[in-house]
């Protein structure tokens, strides 16, 4: 019999996990260019993430897609890559009331991290034949995760923006840059040609 807890947790761990940093990476960049203020519109976009991952992970879970993990392993810093272009060249385009940019590239970059959670779920299913509430825990559980981490990421943007004084700019700066040159690596150490 399989417990929600027990997935749930393992959910929570893969995301907080430091040795799986493109993930956590990931949300840091898609955080740069927001402000405490701001925590609405970084919330629906944060939540077009989640739709989008929980979408491929359900998919790839149930097999109805399936993509060499080498190549996942290869685009999801490249989403990082993209992102932080965005938020250093495009900046802050997204409304709620609107379906932006933003909001489209956070749900395609969901399903492309989808994949990638699917391959490390995959390999710790114990039973196949019931995966649903397995799945549902180990989202569950990624959310979580995601959420603590979003939590951290603005704080600790607070403290510089607010109480340090750095102009948001440079915290962007700060932030998408070195995103982006931890992702440039990760690319080229996970190219799959």
């Amino acid at each position: 019999m399989h417990f929600i807890s027990f997935y749930l947790e393992l959910g929570f761990r893969h995301i907080s996990d430091l040795a799986g940093y493109d993930h956590i990476l990931f949300l840091i960049v898609l955080c740069a260019i927001y402000q405490l203020h701001q925590w609405k519109t970084l919330l629906v976009l944060v939540t077009a993430f989640t739709v989008g991952h929980s979408i491929t992970l359900a998919l790839t879970s149930f097999s109805v897609i399936s993509i060499k993990s080498e190549v996942i392993e290869f685009l999801i810093p490249v989403t990082i890559i993209a992102t932080a272009i965005h938020n250093l060249f495009i900046g802050s385009t997204f409304e709620i009331s609107g379906h932006t940019r933003a909001y489209w590239m956070a749900l395609f970059f969901g399903f492309i991290h989808g994949m990638g959670f699917a391959n490390y779920f995959r390999a710790l299913l114990i039973d196949e034949t019931s995966i649903f509430i397995p799945l549902l825990g180990f989202n569950l559980g990624i959310e979580l995760g995601q959420l603590l981490v979003v939590f951290l990421i603005v704080g600790v943007a607070y403290a510089f923006t607010n109480w340090l004084k750095m102009p948001q700019r440079d915290w962007n700066i700060f932030v998408s840059g070195g995103g982006f040159s931890l992702a440039v690596v990760l690319a080229i150490e996970n190219r799959f040609w």
